[in-house]
């Protein structure tokens, strides 16, 4: 019977790996675990939510590799890492317990010790027989050993404890990360943007320095994807991802905001210095090839567009992404591959038009 059952439960799980496998081949999209993943459990209907949502857009096709992500990201990925803090959690509180029930066993000791201690000296006041109080010496000194090993004991608990916490906040730390970083590039995602350029604006205004938003688009991106490939597309987004991690330094921040957008958030910047540093990124952007991995054709170079704005008295989050957002797009209607920042002619002109 146990036969039969492994069988039938064989069969049907290669069915869901080959419904996942054709739908990443029917989309063009990377076989990576996290996307293999998360067709798989389409697969087999045991996500209602993420079934609707990815039936809902399934007229089109399978969705794109960004949509694919996006997916991943909200349904499976949010869901793997609260299972970390909880096992985390879990063993936290099972190592306080550990430490608690030494502590309290080590206080009993303590606790008998005193009393023995004053059991003696009462009677080593009253006693004078030498026979007598050798015996009351010799069962304190046994009294004090156990003692001694309840501590010994108690400090090899604590000295675990310490490595095991130690442990379990690097676990922690590298679960907030990955809570972080964009799956793709290897950069932050939009989760720390919003939550760091909150955190940006206020310090800021604490230390009143100078704070400035710079706002990044890929040109042209859908046509790559169309005309090579998801996976030239994901090597564009991780590109560019490179080339905005290896000129930000210090407190500057790289992030990506969503699909082919990419935003820096530039603490202690001025505007005039924030249009250089984007300007800079734009040209090490352009100065790269881009080739076809598989057969090492070149596809021609990768440019991007860029919008800066800085925070002013008045700003919130909103209106500080706002502005730096009008000063994208304004680039992008003035031909691309350009930067404007949000006090450019060029952006006054492309508003009044």
């Amino acid at each position: 019977m146990g036969a039969i059952v492994a069988n039938d439960e064989y069969i049907r799980t290669l069915s869901y790996a080959e419904k996942a496998m054709g739908l990443l081949k029917r989309g063009e999209i990377p076989a990576y675990p996290q996307f293999y993943e998360l067709f798989f459990t389409y697969s087999t209907g045991v996500n209602p939510g993420l079934n609707e949502r990815i039936n809902s857009i399934m007229g089109d096709g399978v969705p794109r590799i960004e949509i694919v992500e996006s997916l991943y990201n909200e349904f499976l990925k949010s869901d793997a890492i609260d299972e970390r803090v909880n096992v985390v959690s879990d063993l936290m509180s099972k190592n306080i317990n550990s430490v608690q029930e030494a502590i309290q066993s080590a206080s009993k000791t303590a606790d008998s010790y005193t009393g023995d201690l004053e059991q003696a000296e009462e009677a080593f006041a009253k006693e004078t027989n030498a026979e007598t109080l050798g015996m009351i010496t010799k069962q304190l000194l046994l009294k004090t050993k156990i003692m001694q090993e309840a501590n010994a004991a108690l400090e090899g608990q604590l000295n675990s404890a310490q490595d095991n916490v130690s442990q379990l906040k690097r676990d922690l730390e590298e679960v907030q990360r990955q809570s972080m970083t964009d799956s793709l590039t290897n950069i932050y995602n939009r989760k720390f943007f919003d939550l760091h350029i909150t955190r940006a604006i206020t310090s800021a205004r604490q230390n009143r320095e100078p704070l400035c938003l710079v706002m990044s688009d890929i040109d042209h991106f859908k046509s790559f994807n169309d005309t090579f490939g998801h996976q030239t597309g994901d090597q564009v987004l991780r590109l560019v991802a490179m080339t905005l991690r290896s000129n930000t330094k210090g407190s500057d921040l790289a992030c990506r905001y969503g699909g082919e957008e990419f935003a820096l958030i530039l603490p202690n910047t001025r505007l005039e210095d924030a249009v250089s540093l984007a300007n800079t990124i734009r040209k090490a952007i352009q100065a790269k090839e881009l080739l076809k991995r598989s057969t090492n054709e070149k596809l021609g170079r990768v440019t991007a567009s860029f919008g800066v704005s800085m925070l002013n008295g008045s700003d919130n989050e909103i209106t500080l992404i706002e502005r730096a957002d009008r000063a994208l797009y304004a680039a992008k209607r003035s031909g691309r591959n350009r930067v404007i920042a949000e006090n450019d002619k060029a952006l006054q002109i492309s508003s009044a038009a």
